[in-house]
This record gives structure tokens, sequence and C-alpha cells, in this order.
């Protein structure tokens, strides 16, 4: 029994900065989202590049630069939808006890807010995926045209 509570009062202690968590994933990834918009009106001018080349740039320093630049958008896609899922499932137990208890308004106000946590987390994890996606082909298109202009192709 100790342990059980143990685990409850954890998992409520938990719940604000997961809350914190996904409310700050989904304005990163509206950010993000507006970064992408404004880096396809430059990339329709001749000669944009996002990968700088250097004289001692090489393909696997080229390659390092494309990983960290889609490192934030691809963990946001992943890890936003489970900090839903704990934005979801811990504040479920307390409104299952008030629904056992004949309170169902107050388990209603409960589940709604459970249920806004997981949906602004997935829709960030949406977001994130379609911005990996698209500035993933971005930069593979670009690492290519370096090659062939280098030679290392």
């Amino acid at each position: 029994m100790f342990l059980e509570s143990g685990f409850a009062h954890i998992a409520q202690a938990l719940l604000w900065p997961v809350l914190i968590l996904v409310a700050l994933g989904f304005v990163y990834a509206l950010w993000t989202a507006g970064a992408t918009v404004m880096e396809a009106v430059q990339r329709r001018q001749p000669g944009y590049r996002q990968l700088k080349v250097h004289a001692s740039s090489n393909l696997e320093t080229l390659e390092l630069q494309i990983v960290r630049s889609l490192e934030a958008p691809r963990l946001l896609g992943r890890v936003a939808p489970l900090l839903g899922l704990i934005a979801t499932m811990v504040p479920l137990g307390p409104a299952l006890q008030s629904v056992a208890a004949g309170q169902g308004q107050a388990a209603l106000a409960v589940f709604s807010s459970a249920f806004s946590g997981v949906v602004l987390a997935l829709a960030a994890a949406a977001i994130a995926l379609v911005v990996y996606s698209i500035r993933r082909r971005w930069l593979l298109a670009e690492l290519l045209a370096i090659k062939t202009e280098q030679g290392w192709a």
C-alpha cells in the first residue's frame, strides 16, 4: 500500500512539469513551422543554402550539420505523444475516484483538462514530424548538390 501511494504522489508531482513541457513543445512546433515556411520562401532565391561549406568541410561534417539541425523536430515528434499520454493518464486516477464517489461534475472537469493535454501534444508531434520530413528532404538535396559540386560522389 505504501508503494502504491508513493507512486501516486510521484505521478501527481509529474503532472505540472509534463503540462509545461507539452505547452513548450506546442509553442516550439509552431515556431519551427513558421521558420520552415520562411525557409521555403528563402529557398526560392537562387543560390540559397542552409548547409555551410568551408574549405575544410568534408562529407561527415556536412552530415553532422544535417543531423544537428534536424534533431529537435525529430525528438519533439517522438517525445510529445509520450508526454501527452502522461498528461492524460495522471489525472484519470483521481477522476475515476470522483466518478466512483458520485461526483460526476468534478470528474468531467478533470477529463476535459486531461484530454486537452494530449491533443496539444499530438498536434505538436504532427507539426514537428511534418517539419522534420520537409527539412530533411531539403537538406539531403543540398547535400547531394554539394557532393556533386565538390566531386565527392
